[in-house]
């Protein structure tokens, strides 16, 4: 080999797999003097060969899985040095030289996997640095210097150490695209340097013990952020920071304590992976359907039942993957089935009785798990029946035969076993159509448009009155439509400008919305929306929609339906009236708001009377006089209850007693001295 001379020509070599535990090295390596990556993974190696000073030209050198101890030896003299990956070693702190962070290219460095408890010296001296990985080592603290210098970093990988917390020069990375800070005890850290990572577009932070308080309380400004895992925390719900992240795609909150998801996901428009698996969650919103890019949908080991899952689930047409292992499902929505991109459908452990029909047409379907479902009963595969019905023998020959007649029968009724012949046929059903029936009734037509014609010309020579104006006209037509004003409910300019109009049904009443909040909903109102446009001709036109709120009371969605005709009867408009339920909105509906609708809590009171009970306050009067009885006020305390100026002697016409009116008990007490008792009452 070292004969042919190409040696010096070599710009790579990858020597993985090999055997150099002895301290064997190929010496002829250094005579590859262009040599510009070296890879020596899985080599054995306890130390870097000495063969690596000839290479000045080396940019990449990768000597992971191996059992280095050290690093020292000829780096620092290898002035083109880019990337160093020495991963999955056995480096310890005083095995990582200092003077390879001299290096002026050094860019890449990957230390993970090893035995470090500390921060290499003098790395923030590596200026050029853009991808760092000190990942599974036992790291427990981050100097605050690190970062100052190494602000063009890209990729950082601080996952599995023992970090409690981190150095606030981190909001100096405005350039760092990935952050990975997985399995780290970072209870008490507030991340408040996320918002300065503008450039971001991966963030990590699993089972680094997040909760509700020490997440950042906005992410409005990382508009780059489309990977975000969060699983393994104790999130009680969707920190509200999330929702603000547009460019979102890949979402993971599993094994958290998340019992309901907030109607905010629909923001989450380019979301194409969200896993929630392992929360407490009891349904899905219906506004998980307007995620139409998502692909991958897991929400294995929940708590969802049939009622849970919406019925528009059918929406998310570009759906890949839906795994809901280990819930309460009984049925899956019909909607599911119209997801025709579906290759994965994981239903295990599970209540199911049985599955849709249409289960059978998800054509694209390579797995489905129904394992676990004792009382699944799959449904029938529909059968191809084209086939059986196409030329089937009608005549009374098979249906007799088929009848089990005897074959004299048979015989009898076809008038012999003869050949059919078909261009006899086609010649008998010619002749039939003009047939004597056919020139009789040819005949009849004829004389009733005789009789017409000449009845028209005798009305138009007797009088003015011609025959077209008989003509009969639509039933609605004569109808006598009663003046009605419906100026109290909509302005007299409505529906005369092109634009939208939307009211809200407030005590039956609908009540303009202000087009500041159009296309934002309360779930327990209804609303009634106007489209008015121009047609082709230049005329006004109008959509008139009535929404309904999931949560919207008896007389909101009655008032909806009722005030959207008087609407359309005081434009005098001929289209109909479009009901549009909360999640299970048209598209033609969005397109009206620029497929920007958005849900809130909440609504107005009903319009309907509630009943309450009435407060009667006690009251205690004095009762005296001979012939004219007088009633007296006093104050409702004991001291009124005077025992002086009441008569024991019953039987004299004047005496003094004292009542307490008590309505909470529908009684009046009468009382004299200290005796009590009811009254008793005539009639």
């Amino acid at each position: 080999m070292a004969a042919t001379g190409v040696l010096p020509f070599i710009r790579g070599v990858d020597l993985s797999g090999n055997d150099f535990k002895g301290g064997y090295f190929p010496e002829h390596v250094k005579s590859m003097t262009s040599l510009r990556w070296l890879k020596l993974n899985r080599t054995g190696l306890c130390y870097l060969p000495e063969e690596l000073s000839s290479l000045q030209k080396l940019e990449h050198l990768s000597v992971s899985h191996n059992s280095l101890t050290t690093l020292h030896g000829e780096l620092s003299s290898l002035p083109n040095l880019r990337a160093v990956v020495a991963r999955a070693n056995s480096l310890k702190n005083s095995g990582v030289p200092d003077d390879i962070f001299q290096l002026d290219d050094l860019s890449v460095l990957d230390l993970s996997y090893n035995q470090l408890t500390e921060i290499p010296r003098d790395l923030e001296n590596s200026r050029n640095m853009l991808v760092l990985n000190l990942s599974h080592n036992s790291i427990d603290n981050i100097p605050n210097q690190l970062f100052i210098n190494l602000t063009d970093l890209l990729y950082l990988d601080l996952s599995d150490n023992n970090l409690d917390s981190l150095p606030p020069q981190m909001r100096r990375l405005v350039h760092l695209q990935t952050l990975i800070l997985n399995n780290n005890p970072l209870m008490h850290a507030q991340l408040r340097q996320l918002p300065a990572m503008v450039a971001l577009q991966t963030l990590h932070l699993r089972n680094t013990q997040r909760t509700q308080n020490n997440m950042p309380t906005s992410l409005e400004g990382l508009t780059n952020l489309a990977d975000v895992d969060l699983s393994c925390n104790d999130l009680s719900r969707v920190p509200e920071c999330l929702y603000s992240l547009a460019n979102l795609k890949r979402l993971n909150l599993s094994c958290n304590q998340i019992s309901e998801l907030s109607l905010c996901i629909d923001q989450w428009t380019k979301l194409e992976t969200l896993n929630l698996s392992r929360n407490q969650l009891t349904s899905l919103p219906s506004a998980i359907c307007k995620l139409s890019k998502l692909k991958k949908l897991y929400v294995n080991s929940n708590k969802i039942d049939f009622d849970g899952l919406p019925s528009g689930v059918g929406k998310l047409s570009n759906l890949v993957e839906f795994m809901a292992a280990n819930n309460n499902l009984e049925l899956v929505p019909e909607g599911l089935c119209r997801c025709g991109k579906l290759k994965k459908l994981v239903l295990n452990k599970n209540r199911l009785v049985t599955l849709p029909e249409a289960i059978h047409f998800l054509t694209a379907l390579e797995v489905l798990d129904v394992r676990e479902n004792p009382n699944l009963v799959m449904p029938p595969k529909p059968v191809d029946r084209t086939a059986e019905w196409y030329n089937i023998d009608f005549s009374l020959q098979n249906q007799l035969r088929l009848a089990g007649a005897s074959p004299a029968t048979v015989a009898a009724a076809g008038g012999g076993n003869s050949p059919r012949d078909h261009m006899a046929r086609k010649m008998r059903l010619r002749r039939c159509k003009d047939s004597a029936q056919d020139d009789q009734a040819k005949q009849v037509l004829k004389g009733m448009s005789d009789v017409a014609q000449e009845k028209n010309k005798s009305i138009e020579e007797n009088g003015d009155l011609k025959y077209s104006d008989l003509k009969t006209k639509r039933w609605d037509k004569n109808l006598e439509k009663p003046q009605l004003d419906y100026s109290e409910f909509f302005m007299e300019d409505v529906g005369h400008i092109p634009g939208v109009a939307v009211w809200q049904i407030e005590n039956f009443i609908p009540i303009q919305v202000d087009e500041a909040f159009h296309g934002k909903f309360y779930e327990a109102d209804c609303y009634i929306v106007l489209k008015t446009f121009l047609d082709d001709n230049g005329a006004l036109n109008w959509h008139i929609y009535y929404w309904i709120g999931q949560e919207a009371t008896l007389d909101k969605k009655a008032g909806s339906a009722i005030h959207a005709v008087n609407l359309r009867n005081y434009l005098g408009a001929e289209c109909r009236t479009i009901r549009e339920e909360m999640g299970d909105e048209s598209e033609e509906f969005t397109a009206v708001f620029n497929n920007e609708i958005s849900y809130i809590e909440g609504g107005t009171t009903s319009g309907f009377y509630s009943v309450e009970d009435t407060q009667y306050p006690t009251r205690l009067y004095r009762v005296y006089g001979k012939k004219n009885i007088r009633l007296e006020s006093v104050p409702l305390k004991a001291s009124s209850l005077d025992p002086r100026t009441i008569r024991r002697k019953t039987k004299r016409k004047r005496e003094t007693m004292r009542t307490n009116s008590l309505k909470k008990t529908s009684s009046v007490w009468f009382t004299s001295g200290r005796a009590v008792r009811p009254p008793t009452w005539a009639g």
